[in-house]
């Protein structure tokens, strides 16, 4: 497919402006100025409308295909949150106007979103307040880390370590570090969660958290939680809980009722909104009171004639973590999908994922391997390894998948399985897409018995097919900056 520089004539044209009626006029300094016309594409309307159409079909997206990619899946966005973001009254309010003018209330509705918004999620997660500020998942996790580092320093604690699984997001040590700790990981024993006895050994009183998944990115649920949090208790070291996994466990637990003290959400996993190439995300964060004087500033706060305002004095408070009020469209798509569902849906949520996983792990455990063959929650993980003897990999598995119109699974994580696959169908799918899923897969596995060379050539059929995947690293094409 031609670059749209490649479609490109000179002089011609896709749109017709009016002639200017005011001056020529700019305060950009002569030498900061182009010295000629940038060298924008010429295209007319129709090209420019069939190149961008053309590439929209080049996209693989929860809209066209099952997606069943753990550990942080986003699942289907219903249609309905994103006519209720594109309303006018919300889509084009600017959150630098006025709260109030002449007793117009030109923001209030908004606020009240965030407010009610943040309310609900302290309901479902059991935690006292939270910040929407956050605009990913990962973003919300260093908040976090943030939020605990400030508690620490506030109290004049001398903390040097963050504790974490192996089988941990790998966003969890980033975060960590970037907060100024050492990471401690601690190993996962023969069930598949944190090893109670290693993580003993290695808590001690310079220990600021302990970071969990809770299930597990093998979708297992720990069930020494109470006992961990306890522990951690005793020493000052707060409990993070990594919310990207709390679809598994909606309505049935909450994590401030087990023990946590901070935790970010994945709205685009658990309450249905865009991610990634499909949309901004948004990741708040929810805190137990200790901490929640350090919350990024502003706060939304209701006063006692019901209006809504933001409150700016925060002298503990971390300061802004991101511009206005985070991603405020996203976070209103999943105010709208939780008052859908209410309480009754949301606990069906979560049910119908557990039960769609486990269905779809029962289909493929006779052809893969299952490290840990035992109920699962959200997600699964299989193992590719008995496939790797034919010369048959989980990359292999991956890509031919895309020649079947299925998004491939997490590969290669987490890193404690050889040859994994995490795969998550989400409880939005239907047993239909996991049957046709599951054959796929089970086909795939018989091929690599039979042909394994037929691996090598996937995909075939995709826009770009099978690079060379350590050309990179062999032929590395380096420009120094002086």
């Amino acid at each position: 497919m031609e670059l749209i520089f490649e479609k490109s004539k000179p002089g011609r044209m896709g749109v017709t402006l009016p002639k200017k009626d005011v001056p020529a006029k700019t305060g950009i300094e002569k030498k900061y100025r182009r010295g000629k016309d940038a060298e924008l594409p010429c295209v007319s309307e129709p090209e420019v409308v069939r190149h961008f159409t053309n590439l929209s079909k080049m996209n693989f997206g929860v809209d066209s295909n099952f997606y069943p990619l753990g550990s942080c899946t986003m699942k289907y966005n219903p249609k309905f949150t994103e006519k209720i973001a594109s309303s006018e009254k919300f889509a084009s309010l600017h959150p630098a106007q006025p709260q109030l003018v002449r007793g117009a209330k030109l923001t209030q509705g908004a606020l009240e979103v965030l407010s009610n918004t943040e309310g609900l999620l302290c309901e479902i997660t059991g935690m006292d307040e939270y910040t929407m500020q956050p605009m990913a998942g990962a973003h919300g996790e260093l908040t976090g880390i943030m939020l605990i580092a400030a508690y620490h320093r506030d109290k004049g604690n001398k903390k040097k370590f963050v504790l974490i699984p192996d089988s941990g997001h790998g966003t969890n040590p980033a975060s960590a570090a970037i907060a100024g700790y050492e990471v401690k990981a601690i190993k996962s024993d023969p069930t598949g969660v944190m090893d109670l006895e290693e993580f003993k050994k290695a808590l001690n009183e310079e220990v600021a958290a302990v970071m969990l998944t809770c299930p597990n990115t093998l979708g297992v649920f720990n069930p020494h939680i109470k006992e961990i949090a306890d522990l951690a208790h005793r020493v000052d070291a707060l409990m993070y809980y990594d919310g990207a996994n709390l679809n598994a466990i909606l309505g049935k637990a909450r994590p401030g009722d087990l023990g946590f003290d901070v935790v970010h959400l994945n709205l685009h996993k658990t309450f249905a909104t865009p991610h990634g190439g499909g949309g901004p995300g948004a990741g708040p964060v929810g805190v137990k009171k200790a901490l929640a004087p350090y919350l990024p500033t502003s706060r939304v706060v209701k006063k006692e004639d019901g209006s809504f305002a933001l409150d700016y004095d925060r002298p503990k408070s971390i300061g802004y973590i991101s511009q206005f009020y985070g991603n405020f469209l996203v976070i209103l798509k999943a105010y709208a999908y939780i008052l859908l569902l209410g309480k009754e849906g949301l606990i069906e949520v979560g049910e119908n994922a557990v039960l769609n996983a486990n269905y779809l792990m029962s289909r493929l455990k006779e052809y893969y391997d299952i490290p840990y063959d035992k109920n699962c929650l959200h997600e699964f993980v299989v193992s590719a390894s008995p496939q790797a003897k034919k010369g048959v990999r989980a990359l292999d598995i991956a890509k031919a998948l895309i020649d079947r119109d299925v998004h491939p699974p997490t590969v290669y994580f987490p890193i404690i399985v050889k040859e994994a696959m995490m795969i998550e169908p989400t409880e939005t799918e239907s047993k239909e897409t996991m049957d046709n899923f599951a054959e796929i897969m089970i086909n795939l596995a018989k091929l690599a018995e039979e042909d394994p060379e037929a691996f090598k050539d996937f995909p075939k059929n995709a826009p770009v097919c099978r690079p060379d995947e350590v050309k990179a690293a062999r032929d590395m094409d380096v420009a120094y900056l002086t």
